[in-house]
């Protein structure tokens, strides 16, 4: 037995081993069942080998010591886990012999917890689960959890949906103070807030949307002017004007950013009684509006206009294929039972629609047109058929007229007030503007007088490269390399549509940075307080966006994984959308499903050039927006990707 002095000493001598390590704090960015990565605080990415990587979690604040392993290649070995930032989580439970596990759906993290029987909650095999962690790793290398909820099978009809509902925490049920507000607005509160409006029930306003559409944002009107050009009203609805400002309705709508659009089962921001009924522009019923009231000359030039409130009566809800129908002089029932009127607006809004194009194409930038691809589902939820369909003159002429209302919008808002609410596009990425100026040192040389960084010489660039007769698509490989558009409350560029300021008005019954931009514009007519608003606001709402984007997309791209199958051996075309180091993503053009074609499937060896976005054997190269022949391989489950073959012509 060691003595106190010996005690002591043994401890002392510990302290002095610990003064001694050089510790490095940084974050685990990533854990797998073999290695893991921790990001330090310096900056560098440091390995974690096997029997580490299993004593912590994502997101985990950890202290470790570098040390030389085999190779003299850099590994981590950890001191210890000064925070533990992963609590519940959203997997899949699988049962493996007499083992429970719960396999979580997180990015980084690639490895089960084991669930005691006491915490199963009755799950079972395939279900998918709410579950928390209940045992961190560090001390023996095993994690455990506890199943909180079932949130169904993997077979259940629609789990795709419910899946991603649960992952983003996202709800279907209305708060019941909203109920309860919603339950207080009929017919008679439009009626008393007619007064004071400008009353346009007289003018000859339709809506042109998919037949289906209930929560119909927008209406039209147009009129040629005796001294040439046209007056252009576009009513947008407005239930800033029904619902309580920052009530029950508002709050919600504010925490849902958007109505988000889940193939068979949309997900509405505001309850259907607003959306659908007494907010939604319905043909024969009066209802309150902003209307965006705009002078334009021949050209499409925008000239004078005024921003108002008022009511008005939509004559007719008109389908995109009825009015591309008479705009292109065919017969169609709809179009046939308008009055002489309505019609006579209906042609100079085909007029109207034609010159704002027009002026667009000189004057800003115009997004080449794509096919839109819709899903439709069999009574099982799942994919029965993938529709592909093109944009018709209707729907670029309702494309028109909300820009020209957006752009008017921005307008007003900047010369009445110092902030607001805007959409800004910075153009291209900052790490990305050497790329750029490399290909066109390369490839087009005649461009190198354009400063991409600009915006006048982003629209500059867009505008030439798009006339280019080259082996490169150089406009393509541009337009991979810009930044996202953002919110934000001063006024700046809009780069990507070549707009020198921009903000959205037009979809409040469907979009909440629509909502809030007429919140203010009520404010500066004086119908409304000034709503409170700062950048925390902003980032929580473009947070709430986000989220709802991630669980549409990965349902429907969960759904087309499982459809993937179904096409067989059989070839199909299709278009490179993305080239990478480790090969090209293939859209398919009949069914617009995107896969990958691995490099390392294919004979011969690949180099990848970041400049020209191409990848390179001795014998062939791959670029994108080329068009190539490609088979279904697989569906890869781990990276939850289509696999497509290549199909050598």
């Amino acid at each position: 037995m060691l003595n106190s002095d010996a005690l002591n000493q043994l401890q002392q001598l510990r302290s002095d081993i610990q003064s001694d390590k050089e510790l490095f704090a940084g974050t685990i960015k990533r854990v797998t069942g073999r290695f893991g990565f921790v990001t330090l605080d310096d900056g560098r990415d440091i390995y974690l080998p096997k029997d580490e990587a299993q004593k912590v979690l994502l997101g985990d604040r950890v202290q470790i010591q570098i040390t030389q392993g085999n190779g003299g290649k850099q590994a981590g070995e950890l001191e210890s886990v000064d925070e533990r930032v992963l609590d519940t989580f959203i997997g899949q439970y699988v049962v493996r012999g007499k083992g429970h596990f719960v396999a979580p759906d997180i990015n980084g993290l690639s490895r089960w917890f084991f669930v005691p029987p006491k915490q199963r909650n009755e799950a079972k095999n395939g279900d998918f689960v709410h579950a928390r962690v209940t045992r961190h790793p560090f001390s023996s290398g095993n994690a455990q959890a506890e199943v909180l909820s079932v949130i169904g099978n993997e077979s259940d009809p629609g789990i795709e949906r419910g899946y991603a509902m649960a992952k983003y925490q996202l709800r279907d049920e209305w708060p019941e103070a909203v109920n309860e507000e919603i339950a207080t607005l009929s017919e008679a509160a439009i009626e008393q807030a007619t007064s004071g409006r400008e009353d346009l029930t007289d003018l000859p306003f339709v809506t042109i949307d998919a037949p289906s559409t209930q929560d119909m944002d927008d209406a039209v009107m147009a009129q040629a002017r005796p001294e040439g050009g046209w007056r252009l009203c576009i009513a947008i609805a407005d239930p800033a004007a029904l619902l309580p400002e920052d009530g029950a309705t508002e709050q919600e709508a504010r925490l849902r950013a958007s109505s988000a659009y889940f193939p068979g089962q949309p997900r509405a921001m505001l309850p259907s009684a607003i959306s659908q009924d007494l907010g939604s522009l319905m043909a024969g019923r009066d209802r309150l509006a902003l209307v965006c009231d705009l002078q334009l000359d021949a050209e499409g030039n925008m000239g004078d206009y005024q921003l108002y409130a008022a009511t008005i009566r939509s004559r007719a809800k008109l389908a995109y294929e009825s009015v591309a129908a008479l705009f292109e002089d065919r017969t169609d029932e709809e179009t046939q039972a308008l009055d002489d009127t309505t019609l006579e607006s209906l042609n100079q809004l085909k007029s109207v629609g034609q010159a704002l194009r027009q002026w667009r194409e000189t004057n800003a930038l115009v997004n080449e047109e794509r096919p839109d691809y819709r899903i439709r589902l069999d009574e099982n939820r799942k994919i029965r058929s993938i529709q592909k369909a093109y944009q018709t003159s209707a729907h670029r002429l309702i494309e028109e007229c909300m820009i020209a209302a957006n752009r008017c919008a921005a307008d007003f808002l900047q010369q009445r007030s110092g902030d607001g609410l805007f959409i800004t596009h910075a153009g291209v990425r900052e790490e990305k503007a050497d790329n750029i100026r490399q290909l066109l040192e390369q490839h087009c040389p005649e461009l190198l007088d354009v400063d991409p960084t600009t915006p006048e010489g982003f629209t500059s660039l867009v505008r030439r490269a798009s006339a280019l007769e080259t082996e490169l698509p150089v406009k393509a490989i541009v337009m991979r390399q810009l930044e996202r558009a953002e919110m934000a409350t001063q006024a700046a560029p809009h780069q990507g549509m070549g707009l020198s300021l921009y903000t959205t008005m037009t979809s409040p019954l469907r979009k909440y940075s629509d909502y809030f931009v007429h919140r203010l514009i009520r404010h500066h007519l004086g119908l409304a307080g000034k709503p409170e608003w700062d950048e925390s606001v902003l980032k929580a709402l473009q947070e709430s966006q986000w989220q709802l984007r991630q669980a549409v997309n990965e349902m429907e791209h969960s759904l087309k994984c499982q459809f993937a199958p179904s096409l067989g051996d059989a070839a199909h075309q299709g278009t490179i959308v993305q080239v990478n180091a480790g090969g090209f993503q293939v859209k398919l053009d009949e069914t617009g499903l995107v896969g990958f074609v691995a490099a390392r499937d294919l004979p011969e060896k690949f180099s990848f050039d970041p400049v020209t976005h191409t990848i390179t054997s001795d014998q062939r190269r791959f670029r994108l927006d080329q068009a190539v022949t490609v088979r279904f391989r697989e569906v890869d489950e781990e990276r939850r990707q289509i696999r497509f073959d290549l199909v050598d012509a």
